[in-house]
């Protein structure tokens, strides 16, 4: 599967998660898939000083990602 692929698969379960995450006044953007197959995102809103913004993205985030795209190791958060 290319990368192209994988990006638009990758996209689409963000857009999925997106709601729940801006209900409570966050977001998240897709930045980038690597060549390593990791995704960074960036957390804004709310999720970008929330204590637990690494906990939702690695059990809910990440976890959705890989679910639907096996071949995603790992999901990011990075500061711009």
């Amino acid at each position: 599967m290319s990368n192209q692929v994988i990006e638009q698969k990758v996209r689409n379960v963000i857009e999925q998660i997106r709601p729940y995450l801006q209900r409570d006044g966050g977001d998240i953007e897709f930045i980038e898939l690597t060549d390593e197959m990791t995704v960074n995102v960036k957390l804004v809103g709310a999720c970008g000083s929330c204590p637990f913004s690494i906990m939702t993205l690695k059990n809910g985030v990440e976890q959705a990602v890989i679910k639907a795209v096996p071949e995603v190791k790992s999901v990011e958060a990075i500061n711009l």
